[in-house]
């Protein structure tokens, strides 16, 4: 018998019947799901997707466009209005105003919570709120990212206004923001599920969750990638040359881009032996960079030749990377006072959340025993390296890895103020030069003049070596076919994010 159906039918589907969940992975548990204090990547990760900035970059990174600001206007050189969206909500429904703005600001600066922000804000005077929906800045003297410092995610101030300790906060592991998707579910060492916000400012994602699936083990993700468990993931080189089928390239598109980071061996220079120039010198023409770029990433990959991305306005191209020159290396740790008899011996500590890094500090290893030199590696869990070792700073060296910024801050890494508990200068780098030039930046508006200061920064740190800069690779994403409207773009794949779809 045919069952005839009415063709009204289709029109009232359930919606469970259409509902679509993105799966991802990350390497750890979020320490802080809280966007002014998150230091770890997982945090940092999932807490973009419930939050958002007062504005943003466009996707092609050119221009800064609005977030949580409608617009923005310049009264003067150190004035600055935002003009906030209306009828903006929180994840519990409580109005955004201009008061999170002002008390997001307060936080920051207040001296019981360390942020890695606080010091992004130290060229303001001030941040007041006229209206509701208005945002007044006044900066202490023309600052050359006064849009980029609001970036970060907003708080909300009517659900932590009375709260007591941020670094301790409940808020921290259930967090509340403005952004596209909210927390669901947080099961440490499992998984953390987000679901689509439904009042959301621009529109509700088209995605309904997006499930982040917590394994350490990059062989363990890879595996789930290519069994089709994740949507979207990367590669690493040897993987997407060896270890992938035609079968996988049906089912998953590729997208290759030179990443926006490097990976660098740090020094601390706090030691003695790392004190001498000559030393970190010899070092670093011992190590065969091309070499660590052939063997990692099969031509996927480049050598670093020092701190902004290649390419961008800060990109000093006349800085070569040193070549290999191991008798000159073995005549400098001589002039240090180091031979056969006396050998340079030293830690390498790095974290097992990057499948590449392990063997990058094998790699360095091997290179730098060609001229007597010991190493001695330490790999950690990535939140026992951070609290054991780079936050109390007990290292020799670490081999750790930044992120390139489209318009970079040197402030922050290189500047002799953030060599203190909780900055980012943990090496402990101090250059009165590159101080004053920084300081100079600080207040350049002119693009010109900004690029040309950058590029002076750029030489003057990668000759002082407190890093040896190494390699900065490919970035290999692969998604599933399935997601439509994925378009990359200089800021990878994720800005358009809330109108991807997933074909049934």
């Amino acid at each position: 018998m045919r069952i005839l159906i009415p063709l009204f039918f289709s029109v009232f589907i359930p919606s469970w019947l259409w509902s679509s969940t993105l799966h991802l992975a990350i390497s750890a548990n979020p320490a802080r799901i809280n966007p002014i204090i998150a230091t770890d990547s997982a945090s940092g990760e999932i807490a973009g997707f419930i939050f958002n900035g007062l504005v943003k970059y466009d996707k092609d990174g050119k221009n800064i466009v609005g977030d949580l600001a409608e617009s923005y206007t310049f009264e003067n050189n150190t004035t600055l209005l935002f003009h906030l969206r209306r009828g903006v909500k929180w994840h519990d429904g409580a109005p955004f105003t201009s008061r999170d703005v002002v008390f997001t600001y307060e936080i920051i600066n207040a001296p019981s919570v360390v942020s890695p922000y606080t010091s992004t804000f130290r060229m303001v005077e001030s941040v007041t709120a006229p209206d509701e929906h208005t945002v007044k800045v006044v900066y202490k003297r023309p600052y050359f990212k006064a849009l980029e410092t609001w970036m970060m995610g907003i708080l909300p101030y009517h659900l932590l206004k009375d709260e007591k300790n941020m670094m301790s906060s409940d808020f921290n592991l259930h967090p509340v923001g403005t952004g596209p998707y909210k927390l669901k579910k947080l099961l440490f060492s499992q998984a953390i599920e987000l679901e689509a916000f439904d009042g959301y400012f621009e529109h509700r994602p088209h995605i309904d969750a997006i499930s982040f699936h917590v394994i350490p083990d990059p062989m363990t993700r890879f595996l789930m990638l290519t069994s089709g468990q994740l949507d979207i993931g990367q590669l690493e080189a040897m993987q997407y040359e060896r270890q992938v089928d035609e079968a996988f390239f049906r089912r998953f598109r590729t997208i290759e881009a030179i990443s926006h980071s490097y990976t660098y061996l740090g020094f601390n220079l706090r030691l003695r032996k790392f004190k001498d120039p000559r030393v970190r010198r010899a070092l670093s023409l011992a190590i065969d960079r091309q070499e660590m770029v052939d063997i990692l990433f099969l031509g996927h990959g480049r050598v670093c030749t020092g701190p902004f991305l290649p390419g961008g306005p800060a990109f000093n191209a006349e800085v070569m990377p040193p070549r290999p020159d191991l008798e000159k290396a073995r005549a400098l740790l001589a002039a240090a006072g180091y031979d056969a008899a006396h050998p340079l011996a030293f830690e390498i500590a790095t974290s097992n959340s990057s499948s590449i890094r392990p063997y990058a500090a094998q790699i360095i290893q091997h290179q730098l025993a060609r001229i007597g030199v010991n190493v001695t590696l330490r790999i950690m869990e990535w939140q026992a390296f951070l609290n054991m070792v780079v936050f109390p700073r007990t290292f020799d060296t670490v081999l750790l890895g930044w992120s390139l910024s489209l318009t970079p801050d040197p402030y922050l890494l290189w500047h002799s103020d953030n060599d203190k508990p909780g900055a980012f200068n943990f090496v402990g780098y101090r250059n009165a030069e590159v101080d004053r030039l920084i300081e100079t930046m600080q207040t350049t508006v002119d693009r010109e003049k900004l690029g040309a200061i950058w590029k002076a920064i750029f030489a003057k740190v990668a000759e002082d070596d407190p890093y040896l800069f190494l390699y900065i690779p490919d970035e290999i994403t692969v998604a599933n076919r399935k997601i439509r409207h994925i378009e990359p773009a200089i800021n990878g794949i994720w800005h358009n994010y809330i109108e991807w779809k997933i074909a049934p």
